[in-house]
């Protein structure tokens, strides 16, 4: 798949919450699994070992304000991050929430289904969780 062909290239894949130079967070629009965020790289890039060395820091300083901001937000009893890019090959991250009588646990979000799943969850707008990623993000990068 090249970057014409690119899902991610010709869209921005979610509501975006904050974009940088190297990439973008956005937000997935899921009801069982609110906060489920994305980090999208840019450029149409396969694999993390394509990238420079700062770039790659870079990108997982982001994926770890992503993941602090859902945690401080949704209040989940895990994080998953994951990177897979088997069906859409352009670098991104995947940042899910998980709470343990969620209509997946323990499998992965892609596996079969075990319950329901119609616990309320944190109802947190996307403004909310865009404040709290420019804080953390800004943060990060004064330390840095």
């Amino acid at each position: 798949m090249s970057g014409e062909n690119c899902e991610l290239c010709a869209s921005s894949g979610g509501t975006v919450l904050w974009a940088g130079s190297g990439c973008r967070v956005v937000r997935i629009a899921d009801p069982y699994y609110p906060g489920f965020c994305r980090i999208v790289w840019n450029e149409h890039v396969r694999e993390m070992t394509d990238l420079p060395a700062n770039r790659r820091a870079m990108l997982m300083d982001v994926v770890f304000a992503v993941e602090r901001a859902v945690r401080d937000l949704f209040f989940p009893d895990k994080v998953n991050l994951a990177s897979f890019g088997n069906m859409t090959p352009h670098l991104h991250w995947h940042v899910i929430p998980r709470w343990r009588d969620d209509r997946h646990f323990p499998e992965p979000v892609w596996g079969s289904t075990r319950r329901e799943g119609t616990v309320a969850r944190p109802d947190v707008s996307d403004e909310a969780l865009r404040l709290t990623l420019h804080q953390l993000l800004s943060a990060a990068r004064q330390e840095g």
